[in-house]
């Protein structure tokens, strides 16, 4: 497989698109700091919350006719009430698929109009309890099924370092204002990638908890197996760790080992087994594979023991994560009028549609395909046995241009790119293991960050934070500002 660039593929799209770096970084009240470096200012007094927020909603402005990324403001924004909390007002957005008091939740969708919110979702409570101060809500692809935040009906949400691509999905929109410069932090949630996904294509980091870590999703907890979890995408790891050390003082993952502050890397020597292809057979192109073997050389630098290693899934796993995912959209189908009395599924997009009529063409299979996503976990733990992490890409080709994954593309031709692309991030959420995206130290011919992936056993966020924290140390993640 070779990169877009190769294949001689260039960005492009209508609209704002075509082209070029869009970030918003200035000298201002919100300066080059991260999440918990601004906060530390507001609390010496350099820089008031206020000041930040209205920093921050000048820089939406800048870029966001370019980026598309913002799907709905507060009115008259504010710092939350906990005023000693580690982001401490962090001018930042929710996800559009996370009710937020007084704002509508519309999943990304044209299916039907949502109203007002009439209360925080359980995680806004939890991300309040940090102290942000929020902006507004961040759009995704419709009901976040797609891995690039792309419409019909719509411009897509484009990447800051270069708006003729893929900012990602489905925590699209919040990835391309972070890496823009226009926040330092924002919410995001992942069900198949969609935390790591956006981070990789936007040179970001993102860190998905181990299940139960954080406060689950109402909706995904009612299902026979919970794929979702809340977090954030940040530009720097002191931020991701920052974010889940604050979870956890609100709320202590039941029957987890507490992870605590992670404040830099450790002097441990893990072991570190690493992987090209996936497990499903996909062959990652050779951009990607570069990523990979410069970290692996990297991480030897640094002392770790690093060895190649076989995910032993069973064949299926594709075909049956597939139907899992199509059956949730089945089930938003048919119980759409919940989210709003004028839904029509026959206005869900075209991924969507093709997802739900694949499902119904096979539903008989659910109770099997179920029970063989939940034995991926005794699998997957057999594989990093004498392992402490596993490093893989976290896509299995560089990030695509406008347009190349839309669902307005014909469901066959869609689903085959997208089985292409997103081939390495569902294992964890099956499984319920944590996992991180890092920017490597590559980039595309082009300038595209290429994220690289370390996923562990269920609760072994430390290792994978120390392990970013060295990587960030040893050479400093880029800077779209530089460009």
């Amino acid at each position: 497989m070779t990169s877009f660039e190769e294949q001689g593929m260039s960005g492009g799209g209508a609209g704002a698109g075509g082209g070029g770096v869009v970030h918003a970084f200035a000298d201002d009240a919100l300066g080059e700091h991260d999440g918990v470096g601004l906060a530390a200012a507001i609390r010496r007094g350099e820089v008031s919350a206020a000041e930040a927020a209205r920093a921050a909603v000048e820089r939406v402005r800048a870029v966001e006719a370019r980026l598309g990324a913002v799907q709905t403001y507060v009115d008259t924004p504010a710092p939350a009430a906990a005023s000693d909390g580690v982001f401490a007002g962090v001018p930042t957005f929710v996800k559009d698929n996370t009710d937020y008091l007084g704002l509508p939740t519309g999943h990304g969708s044209a299916a039907f109009r949502p109203g007002a919110a009439r209360r925080h979702a359980p995680f806004t409570r939890q991300f309040l309890s940090t102290g942000v101060t929020v902006l507004g809500k961040t759009r995704l692809p419709e009901f976040g099924f797609s891995p690039t935040t792309e419409y019909e009906g719509a411009e897509p949400v484009r990447n800051p370092w270069h708006t003729g691509y893929s900012a990602g999905g489905s925590s699209g929109g919040s990835a391309a204002l972070v890496a823009a410069g226009a926040v330092p932090i924002a919410h995001a949630n992942d069900g198949g990638g969609s935390i790591r996904i956006p981070a990789a294509c936007c040179g970001l980091v993102g860190l998905k908890p181990t299940r139960g870590r954080v406060v689950a999703n109402a909706q995904s907890r009612q299902l026979p197996l919970d794929l979702v979890c809340d977090a954030i995408v940040s530009r720097s790891v002191r931020d991701a760790a920052a974010f889940l050390a604050a979870a956890e003082r609100y709320r202590p993952g039941p029957g987890l080992p507490p992870v605590g502050l992670v404040e830099g890397p450790s002097g441990q020597r893990l072991r570190i087994g690493f992987l090209l292809d996936s497990p499903n057979g996909v062959r990652s192109d050779p951009a990607t594979r570069a990523a990979i073997a410069q970290t692996v050389t990297t991480l030897e630098g640094l002392g770790h023991s690093v060895e190649p290693v076989e995910l032993a899934i069973d064949p299926s796993f594709t075909d049956d994560f597939l139907a899992y995912w199509g059956m949730l959209s089945f089930l938003i189908g048919v119980t759409g009028r919940t989210l709003g009395a004028d839904f029509d599924r026959r206005r869900m997009d075209g991924l969507s549609r093709g997802l739900r009529e694949e499902y119904l063409r096979n539903w008989r299979r659910t109770p099997a395909v179920v029970r063989r996503l939940k034995r991926t976990r005794e699998a997957y733990a057999a594989s990093f046995r004498g392992l402490d992490l596993v490093l893989s890409p976290v896509l299995a080709h560089t990030t695509p241009p406008v347009g190349h994954l839309s669902p307005a593309v014909p469901y066959p031709t869609l689903i085959e790119r997208i089985l292409a692309y997103v081939a390495f991030t569902p294992v964890d959420n099956v499984v319920g293991t944590p996992s991180i995206s890092v920017p490597s130290a590559s980039a595309t011919e082009g300038g595209l960050p290429i994220g690289v992936m370390f996923s562990g056993r269920p609760g072994a966020e430390g290792k994978l934070l120390e392990v970013a924290f060295q990587l960030e140390a040893d050479r400093p993640f880029r800077r779209i500002q530089d460009l």
